[in-house]
């Protein structure tokens, strides 16, 4: 009995210390260095408080954002993020390769790279898509290597975490299973899902999308309270990285909406390490 209460008080432990580490925060995104960084000029800019991506970029604040690895939550006072000197220099901008010659054979393939914290969606090779992706704290890491996707679940809900700040449990949604890792205890599963997109490592291993519709969900009220008067309300158009990508990967298969296996999913490839 003594060795199974000391087993659950050092679960608990662990998981609190897990939890503690994803809550640290990085105030400014301009010392988050990516390869692709030294291809383009930029400079460092702290955010008002009355500032918006839409206002301060105009038609290209996706680009801004995308260039950040950042969604329009995370873009608030006091945070400093990078902004190109020449605009024209971030147009659609994606640091992943418009070719994958490795996956010329294959209609869907998946690449992760770490290093540029980037997700990309390819069909026979030609990049088709790709999204900002959030990634494992240190002591949490996605995983590198190959896997396929092997079971999907449009309303995901985590087992274990909890939204600190309202005490619901975390939403994963539009999730895609990648890889179950069988040596761990309870074989531990990880997913590319929704959530916040705060523009440095933040998951505890998985792999996080844009998914601004459940953000306004889950936050909008707690938001809207803590940055009076200073709260913008998320509308459309969406940040909706996770759910495009969702769609492509269930394409003409029949989706129940819960949780079920697939079979024959896309490859995917994870590579890189963190920049931080």
């Amino acid at each position: 009995m003594k060795s199974l209460r000391f087993a659950i008080v050092v679960l608990i432990v662990m998981l609190l210390a897990a939890h503690v580490d994803a809550k640290v925060k990085v105030k400014s995104l301009c010392r988050v260095h990516y390869p692709s960084d030294a291809r383009i000029e930029w400079q460092c800019r702290k955010l008002k408080w009355t500032d918006t991506p839409e206002k301060l970029f105009g038609e290209q604040w996706q680009d801004v954002l995308r260039f950040n690895r950042l969604d329009r939550r995370h873009f608030i006072g006091n945070i400093s993020i990078k902004v190109p000197k020449r605009m024209e220099d971030i147009k659609d901008f994606t640091p992943l390769p418009a070719t994958y010659p490795d996956a010329a054979e294959e209609e869907k393939f998946i690449l992760l790279d770490q290093s540029e914290m980037f997700l990309g969606a390819y069909e026979y090779g030609e990049l088709v898509f790709s999204f900002p992706a959030a990634v494992g704290i240190a002591g949490h890491r996605v995983p590198n290597g190959e896997f396929r996707i092997d079971a999907a679940d449009r309303k995901h809900i985590s087992n274990l975490y909890t939204i600190e700040e309202i005490g619901r449990r975390y939403p994963m949604h539009y999730a895609l299973r990648f890889y179950v890792d069988k040596r761990a205890k309870g074989w531990t599963s990880y997913f590319i899902h929704g959530r916040d997109i705060p523009g440095y490592p933040a998951s505890h291993g998985c792999i996080g999308l844009y998914d601004e519709e459940m953000q306004l969900e889950y936050y909008g009220a707690y938001d809207r309270k803590v940055n009076r008067p200073y709260y913008h309300e998320l509308k459309p158009p969406f940040l909706e990285g996770a759910k495009k990508l969702y769609l492509w990967v269930i394409g003409s298969r029949h989706d129940p909406g819960g949780f079920h296996k697939i079979s024959n999913g896309p490859r995917m490839l994870i590579v890189g390490t963190p920049p931080l």
